[in-house]
């Protein structure tokens, strides 16, 4: 590719023939808004409708006379071009559009979820608005709160479509589409039908990509303290993985960093009664599905087998291929079988009713709002989990009571729910299910724990959307994997397996790309993907300075088993810890 060279503010770049204005002026480090403009939403997908133009810039060299373009979507042919990012035609231009899209967006920032964390908000305090110049009519539409993990507020909406393209484009899931014309139009679902209604998954990429606050996880807070300020209840939380990695950016850690210890000691501050691991149920995942595992490469039925730790990607395919609901692993997620164990076992060592028990779960995702709410996790009306807080969520709750993270000592989590192995931490990341399996499948049919730098399966890690490797999980034998992440990964890889049922013996699939490193409920990335990249290092670095780093190691999970559930795959754990998937 020939390169160009353009002229911006006065200043020359060279760039390759092509590149837009907006990647010109970022390469001189010239800032243009944007809104609608998202480079990367997931899988390498961008966003750059030109819808909202903000980025707006003058230029010559394009047209015979200078014109208004937008910066994102204008690509650089020719050395003609000449380019004005700030000048005043620019400038009021700009102010213009950003005037009127607030002329059409309700005024409620102090109460807006996304309140300091809004793109829109953040662009009228730079530009100094005051006042809105434009008054008329201003679009209402109901809030649909139909599910139990995703709240759409059009009234918010922008048209930016990025939630459109993240779910279309990097998901391939088809919920959201534009919707109706001129000045009602938003983005929507088909015939505006409830969101509960639709093929959505709950993954959360879409509130991740919005810029405002049109659409937001469906919040339990109140709830949570409610529960917590209940003197006839007993709280208990549990806190996932990818939590622990991510939550610390929020108080001044470095991005990435584990602050395991520091989130255990915040929680207990909150008030929670017990504070305990879900990578103790992690371990106890890898118990049963790694039994399940052993059980199908021996029989070779029912393979692959595909990891269900994930409710997104099974809401997925319960929507998309029906026809392979016989290859996911009965095994519930670590999430509902802690829910299902502390309702049981637990609750039978404290003595008290389950329904006093109430079991709070933090997540890195929104899905898991609406796994807990599945009918199939409830028992005579009480819930497995009763309510699940995203990661952004509990920062909300700590900045509430005061609690900064950064001043709190270590802890330690609670007994006898809260130890857990190294195979447990890398559940967050993608990749990380199969290899902490793999790491107690190959013990077991090889005969003899790993050693040294054998428990490290390195090549089912990594970030890439679809990995495959063959694994050797015991001398002779060999187990052809696959890893992927993101739904529009997802759809590839099954639609393989539909071709090919003998291509893989064992898969792993998340939802989000990059698995729960960068679930729906995480704090937000505002555009810098490499916080991803950090996030997996944190997981890794766990996992290798725990002194226990295969899941059968647990003593906790051998106590478990001895004491309550006799043996992997058994009956009882089969009643408590396994469950079933339908066609929607």
């Amino acid at each position: 590719m020939s390169d160009v060279t353009v002229t911006i503010n006065g200043t020359k770049v060279t760039v390759p023939s092509g590149s837009t204005i907006l990647e010109a002026a970022q390469k001189l480090g010239i800032n243009i808004p944007t809104l609608c403009y998202c480079k990367d939403l997931g899988c390498g997908v961008s966003n750059k409708p030109a819808s909202c133009r903000l980025c707006l810039v003058e230029a010559t060299g394009i047209r015979p006379r200078p014109i208004l373009v937008p910066a994102c979507a204008t690509p650089i042919t020719n050395d003609r071009v000449e380019v004005w990012t700030n000048s005043q035609r620019a400038l009021n231009a700009r102010r213009t559009v950003l005037e009127l899209l607030l002329s059409d967006h309700p005024q409620d920032c102090l109460t807006c979820p996304k309140n300091q964390d809004c793109e829109l908000q953040k662009l009228a305090a730079e530009f100094g608005i005051r006042e809105i110049e434009f008054k008329g009519e201003v679009n209402k539409f109901p809030v649909d709160d139909s599910s139990e993990a995703i709240m759409r507020d059009l009234s918010k909406c922008i048209m930016c479509r990025r939630c459109e393209t993240v779910c279309n484009k990097v998901q391939t899931v088809g919920a959201l589409t534009g919707y109706g014309r001129g000045f009602g139009a938003k983005v929507g679902t088909a015939s505006m039908i409830p969101l509960a209604d639709t093929s959505c998954t709950f993954c959360g990429q879409c509130v991740n990509a919005c810029p405002v606050g049109a659409i937001t996880g469906i919040s339990y807070v109140k709830k949570v303290w409610k529960a917590i300020n209940d003197p006839s209840k007993t709280v208990i939380v549990q806190t996932a993985p990818a939590v622990r990695v991510a939550i610390g950016q929020e108080f001044g850690f470095e991005p990435g960093q584990p602050i395991t210890g520091k989130l255990v000691a915040g929680l207990r501050a909150l008030g929670f009664k017990k504070v305990f691991d879900t990578d103790f149920s992690a371990d106890l995942t890898i118990m049963e599905e790694g039994h399940e595992l052993i059980e199908r490469v021996k029989s070779g039925k029912n393979l692959p087998i595909l990891t269900s730790c994930c409710p997104g990607w099974i809401n997925f395919i319960e929507h998309n291929f029906p026809d392979l609901l016989h290859i996911p692993s009965s095994c519930k997620s670590p999430q509902q079988m802690f829910g299902a164990i502390a309702k049981s076992y637990y609750a039978e060592k404290l003595g008290i009713a389950p329904k006093d028990l109430i079991v709070v779960s933090v997540m890195p995702c929104q899905a898991k709002k609406y796994e807990a709410a599945r009918p199939e996790f409830s028992h005579d009306g009480v819930r497995d989990v009763d309510y699940v807080l995203t990661t952004r969520e509990l920062c909300k709750m700590f900045r509430e009571a005061g609690v900064n993270l950064a001043n709190m000592a270590d802890d330690k989590f609670d007994s006898p729910l809260g130890q857990s192995t190294g195979a447990a931490d890398i559940f967050g990341v993608t990749g990380g299910v199969l290899e902490a399996a793999l790491r107690t499948v190959a013990s077991v049919l090889g005969g003899k724990d790993l050693e040294g730098d054998a428990i490290n399966f390195r090549a089912v890690r990594g970030l890439d959307g679809i990995k495959e490797a063959t694994v050797e999980v015991a001398p002779g034998l060999k187990v052809n994997a696959a890893v992927c992440s993101g739904l529009g990964n997802a759809r590839k890889v099954l639609e393989m397996v539909r071709k090919d049922p003998n291509r893989f013996q064992a898969i792993e699939i998340m939802a989000c790309p990059g698995g729960c490193i960068n679930g729906g409920g995480q704090p937000y990335l505002h555009g810098d993907r490499s916080l991803l990249e950090k996030r997996m290092q944190g997981l890794y670095a766990e996992d290798t300075n725990k002194p226990l780093r295969m899941s059968h190691h647990n003593p906790d999970i051998q106590a478990l088993y001895k004491e309550f559930l006799g043996e992997p795959g058994s009956e009882k754990a089969h009643h408590l810890l396994h469950t079933n998937y339908h066609q929607k």
